[in-house]
């Protein structure tokens, strides 16, 4: 079997995509609602743009990362997806690390891109909420190398009925990063980065149990020029795609708003976004985010205790966040301004028209087709479902 390579020019274009040099955004030709765009042109940026940082990542040796993972062996492997592996790796200085190694594509060239993408998008990434990209690796294959998170995912702890519930405290503190995370990701970037991916899984805990988004390999560059994209394969987790992208592949800031919403529920009730009856979260919750009953949304193993200040808080920005009209829902930066706020003032404010109100009740996903698997769609590229990036 041949070795994957990437070749002296890759590679010094690999650099430039990660200091924020590239200055092709890659994207479908009706991008921006621009039939016939020409994705190879060049967009430059404004002159008030931040100029680039230095990368503060490293490229590993293979021989490093063999050694760390011991030869890649399986007890060491932490998470598998349709197209990447992820292992825990200990380096010699006795830091432990998470090696991400992109497995599959369907030829060498699209592997590459994929890869140079991700590494385009994280590598500038610097955010106490956001998985630190320590690295890569090109030799032989493709690695990316980050911090391991010792916890696992948000998913692996909620779920694991071996394990005593998550207490509320600390599902709250997870939205709450987890919201500011992502509005690092939409505001406070060089370029805006939709994450497309936002669920349960590629959310880590670190030591300290703080929350980092991690897993980008589905993330777009949204250029400040623009109001939002439109991409194709439609990939994601089923169960938390806003309708807008599902049914159109418009992609913007609001499409993670709305897996944020979902997000925020799973957090609450203790429930997956798309259940072994293939019910999804978001039509079992509607009815009591409606009437206001939404005690019963809480994981019941919580038992009473919980608090009602915060259930109230969450579950209102949670039904803001899932509404089928994307301009209805708040941006992060309003959602963080919900979450920290002493006091949820101006509620009226995010009040509906009746007819808007009408049309909005239309999305749900009560029947799915038997075919989804696991919540994520078959075209999901880069999804471990793993504890790791």
């Amino acid at each position: 079997m041949r070795h994957l390579y990437l070749s002296s020019r890759s590679f010094k274009r690999l650099l430039s995509v990660s200091i924020g040099k590239r200055r092709r955004i890659e994207g479908s030709p009706e991008e921006n609602g621009s039939p016939g765009q020409d994705e190879s042109k060049s967009i430059e940026p404004s002159q008030d743009e931040k100029p680039p940082q230095k990368p503060s990542w490293r490229c590993f040796s293979y021989e490093e990362v063999h050694k760390a993972t011991n030869g890649f062996h399986q007890d060491n492997l932490v998470g598998r997806g349709g197209y990447a592996e992820v292992y825990r790796g200990l380096l010699e200085d006795g830091q432990v690390i998470a090696v991400k190694r992109l497995t599959r594509a369907s030829t060498d060239e699209q592997k590459e891109k994929d890869f140079l993408q991700e590494l385009g998008t994280i590598g500038h990434v610097r955010h106490p909420n956001v998985s630190a990209l320590l690295g890569c690796c090109v030799d032989r294959d493709l690695h990316l190398i980050f911090e391991f998170s010792s916890h696992g995912s948000v998913s692996s702890n909620l779920h694991d009925e071996k394990s005593p519930p998550m207490a509320w405290k600390l599902r709250y503190n997870i939205a709450v990063g987890t919201a500011r995370g992502l509005h690092y990701l939409h505001k406070g970037c060089q370029r805006r980065i939709i994450h497309r991916d936002i669920k349960a899984s590629n959310i880590l805990l670190t030591a300290n149990f703080e929350p980092q988004i991690s897993d980008f390999g589905l993330a777009k560059w949204l250029p400040s020029e623009w109001t939002h994209r439109a991409v194709a394969p439609i990939e994601g987790t089923f169960g938390c795609l806003a309708p807008e992208y599902f049914m159109h592949g418009i992609v913007d800031e609001k499409t993670d708003v709305f897996a944020f919403g979902v997000f925020l529920l799973e957090i609450i009730s203790g429930r997956k976004p798309v259940d072994g009856s293939h019910k999804s979260l978001l039509s079992w919750a509607k009815p009591y985010l409606g009437d206001g009953t939404i005690q019963k949304l809480v994981d019941p193993r919580l038992e009473q205790d919980y608090d009602m200040g915060q259930l109230k808080r969450l579950t209102f920005i949670a039904s803001l966040c899932v509404r089928a009209t994307a301009t209805w829902r708040p941006s992060m930066t309003e959602v963080l301004e919900l979450l920290e706020d002493g006091e949820m003032l101006q509620q009226d404010r995010w009040k509906m028209p009746e007819e808007e109100e009408e049309e909005d009740e239309f999305w749900g996903f009560d029947d799915l087709d038997d075919g989804w698997d696991e919540c994520d769609t078959p075209s999901s590229s880069s999804s471990t479902r793993s504890s790791q990036p």
